[in-house]
């Protein structure tokens, strides 16, 4: 009579079972990892109604050769050597390491059926959060021992009557179980089935690759990933994908014997960045979309470490990546993983260089470009959003010459008509009526002047700080930013299309324009003016075209015609003449809110209340009451 003895106090069972694991699928990963370290070809993930099975067709465990009893010694710790380290077939390297990834179906089920064949030798028991035996737990009859899909030799892990459930779809179970499991190949498949319905995962999701707009790919193995990116923008690929050696770089670490001995950490695998965020709503039980994960010997250690790495940037929702560093998991190097394998030990050496390396260069270098395919992309919608104003514009004259001649042609008919003894006023009533009755054609006007910029910061790069106020304002009283042409914005957006010239841009479409829409000029004012040529022309090209505009002055620059210096100009302090740093007294922190907001009113845009622009103003710079 076979006896299945648990080598731990019970009641740790009730405390770890359901705690250990916070997501089904870091439960499937243990499952699976133990189906690995068995040597399995195939692991099998059935739903069926009252019970979730993970099946592998491994070696299957002994009782007569021990392997079970050293199944039940939880926390046992599996590897100690090197030939430990290894495989029964010598084929791969160990995932398991602590012993405890047994209880991991305790997180799913209270009770949990285990079932094995090896050499035709059957065995089996019933694994409770709540054994009601001591440390025996409830034997399985051999005659009650039956798979689904493995025949000869194997393992069952049964959860009964499980607490969750796999996603609905099982393309969303592939999309979970590869962002924690993703080498799987030929050699080692994860079949996933659902009644009727059966999805084998044999390959890493390349389809990723697909999706990005930036990829790193670090060591020979993850070179060819970068094939799967698609070339966007052929000149500048490089700037874009880069293949790279594997990052090498030496490590000091104290081994299991006590000394210190000098090891060289590896780092492999992908970072990237997607082309967009959109239609990524993650279901409940998903994993997010963007992430870095690390992983140790093909097992995953870590899943997303980018909130330790990151800086809480916004261009950080793009990023995704899967890193590989087995050093982790050196059988004569300490543990650093964390009981549940979703976390390392934060003060290991090996997770500090790692995690500097990702910081400082690796997560820069992708952000940086990701920032190089996000210009592209906008210079190529503002190429073709100038382009397409540009035709309108083009319309717009057609339509204004074609008025013209055909209200003059009118116009002479209706005089012929009248006969040349005529009166002044009978000669006015026939041309205004000609024109009224032909006004519908300039109905294009207003689409051209929609395609417009409204607003022009005009300024010196000397008082960058100063204009960034302004912009910041503008867009907190929600003016678009492509409404705004900033020439030194860090918003690309609001800046001059690539290849154009700030003179060129403005004479073609403000000057040159058929549409009679101006440009509401906000000057920036300060004793930079005087030996700017950039901004002396604005001022008169502002003066020329009789553009309304608004005079925001840093003393002590006293604003000069043709600026309109009779109106009442905005003054700002600077703490000193060559610094940035800028101040204002109440009262003229209340007129540059009022600025604004005339602004606003006079193009239409919807405007904050005065108490919480000053509020907000009192974000950007410093406010006094002296």
């Amino acid at each position: 009579m076979k006896e299945y003895r648990l080598n731990v106090d019970p009641r740790i069972l009730e405390l770890l079972g359901p705690n250990l694991y916070t997501n089904i699928y870091y439960v499937l990963a243990e499952l699976i990892a133990n189906a690995y370290d068995a040597d399995a070809k195939n692991v099998y993930i059935i739903s069926n109604k009252d019970d979730i099975r993970v099946e592998d067709d491994g070696h299957g465990m002994s009782y007569e050769a021990g392997d079970i009893a050293k199944y039940l010694n939880v926390a046992g710790v599996s590897r100690t050597t090197e030939a430990e380290s290894r495989t029964k077939s010598g084929g791969r390297r160990k995932m398991g390491r602590k012993g405890v990834g047994k209880l991991a179906a305790l997180s799913v089920s209270e009770n949990v059926d285990i079932i094995t064949i090896a050499n035709g030798e059957k065995s089996g028991f019933v694994l409770t959060r709540y054994p009601d035996n001591g440390h025996n737990l409830k034997a399985i009859p051999d005659e009650m021992i039956a798979f689904e899909r493995v025949e000869d030799h194997g393992s069952a892990i049964i959860m009964r009557h499980p607490q969750y459930r796999l996603h609905k779809t099982l393309a969303a179970v592939r999309r979970n179980l590869l962002k924690i499991f993703p080498l799987v190949d030929a050699n080692f498949r994860i079949h996933v089935i659902r009644g009727d319905e059966t999805l084998t995962i044999e390959d890493f999701d390349r389809s990723i690759m697909g999706e990005l707009s930036s990829l790193i790919t670090l060591g020979e193995k993850f070179a060819p990933l970068a094939g799967l990116v698609p070339d966007s923008h052929p000149g500048r690929r490089a700037d874009l994908v880069a293949v790279r050696e594997k990052l090498t770089k030496p490590i000091v670490m104290k081994g299991n014997d006590g000394q210190d001995h000098e090891y060289s950490l590896e780092v492999l695998g992908w970072i990237g960045t997607y082309k967009t965020t959109r239609n990524r709503k993650a279901e409940i039980t998903d994993f997010p979309d963007n992430f870095i994960s690390l992983f140790a010997n093909e097992k995953m250690g870590e899943f997303n470490i980018l909130p330790i790495v990151g800086q809480n940037k916004l261009s950080e929702v793009y990023v995704v990546g899967q890193l590989h560093v087995d050093l982790f998991e050196l059988t004569e190097l300490p543990d650093m993983a964390l009981s549940n394998r979703q976390g390392y030990k934060s003060d290991d050496p090996r997770y500090e260089a790692v995690r500097e390396y990702v910081r400082n260069e690796l997560l820069a270098d992708i952000l940086k470009r990701r920032e190089t395919y996000a210009d592209l992309v906008n210079a190529e919608k503002k190429r073709a959003k100038e382009q397409a104003q540009r035709n309108d514009e083009a319309k717009l004259r057609a339509a204004v010459d074609a008025f013209r001649r055909k209200a003059s042609e009118e116009a002479a008919s209706a005089l012929t008509k009248l006969g040349v003894r005529v009166s002044r006023e009978a000669m006015e009533e026939a041309i205004s009526k000609s024109i009224n009755d032909n006004s519908p054609d300039l109905g294009l006007k207003a689409s051209v002047d929609s395609q417009k910029k409204k607003i022009l910061i005009s300024q010196t790069y000397p008082d960058k700080a100063f204009a960034d106020i302004i912009h910041q304002m503008l867009v907190f009283n929600d003016v678009p930013p492509e409404d705004i042409l900033y020439t030194n914005c860090d918003d690309e957006v609001c800046r001059v299309p690539e290849g154009r010239a700030v003179y060129d841009y403005l004479r073609e479409f403000f000057v040159e324009s058929y549409s009679t829409q101006k440009i509401f000029v906000l000057f920036v004012t300060s004793e930079n003016t005087k030996v700017s040529w950039g901004a002396i022309t604005e001022v008169g090209a502002s003066w020329i075209t009789k553009v309304d505009h608004k005079i925001f002055n840093v003393h002590p620059f006293r604003p000069e015609h043709p600026l309109n210096d009779e109106m009442q100009w905005q003054s700002t302090n600077r703490v000193e003449p060559t610094r940035g740093d800028l101040w204002m007294i109440k009262l003229n922190a209340d007129i540059f809110c009022q600025k604004i907001e005339a602004v606003c009113d006079a193009l239409g845009y919807r405007k904050k209340t005065r108490a919480k622009n000053m509020d907000h103003l009192g974000t950007l710079v410093s406010i006094r009451n002296v």
